[in-house]
């Protein structure tokens, strides 16, 4: 898979080409602005994949959260915001 760097004045001007070519050859384009990488435009397949591994980190997060609560036992709000000084 081809990764491109392109400023985006450039890409602005390109941009109908751009999202043809990570459609269809799946390429990664980055954005740049004054030499620094800001952005990028990526193949749909690409973000689902990110988008997975999220979940899963937010669900084995949420699974941890829960055993720790059934470990240690849970406050009421009230008491966190009396722990909190609110």
């Amino acid at each position: 898979m081809t990764t491109t760097l392109i400023n985006t004045v450039d890409a602005k001007e390109q941009f109908t080409d751009l999202v043809n070519r990570v459609a269809h050859s799946k390429e990664r384009i980055i954005l740049t602005r004054r030499g620094k990488e800001i952005a990028a435009i990526i193949p749909l397949e690409d973000l689902n994949l990110i988008q997975d591994s999220q979940n899963k980190h937010d669900l084995h997060e949420a699974i941890d959260a829960l055993k720790e609560a059934r470990n240690i036992g849970t406050i009421s709000l009230e008491q966190l915001k009396e722990e909190i000084n609110i």
